[in-house]
């Protein structure tokens, strides 16, 4: 395992809800990001987030971890659950509060 992914791992299981994104919960500097931000606010859980612009390496590392092109990604449980589009899609229909709550 590189240092990169042993970076990445220890992030995702040191909290339950992760989000790796482009700035922070309180400034994202993308419009994906703010929106899966809004998104969990709106859920009402705790979750973290890791500004991949501070670190090119986990920038990039995260895509080969995940096997997934782009940013944001939210992992719950230690779990990839998806991009902006999917947690999108999972807020709407409900499943993300029924992923979320098995986080609590």
């Amino acid at each position: 395992m590189s240092d990169v992914t042993a970076r990445i791992r220890a992030l995702i299981d040191a909290n339950k809800v992760m989000l790796f994104m482009k700035g922070t919960k309180s400034f994202p500097q993308c419009g994906f990001s703010n929106s899966v931000v809004q998104i969990l606010k709106r859920e009402g859980v705790a979750f973290e987030t890791f500004n991949v612009l501070a670190d090119p390496e986990v920038r990039e590392g995260i895509k080969q971890f995940s096997n997934w092109p782009t940013i944001p990604q939210l992992y719950v449980n230690g779990k990839f659950v998806g991009g902006c589009d999917i947690v999108t899609e999972m807020h709407e229909s409900g499943d993300l509060a029924k992923e979320l709550a098995t986080s609590c």
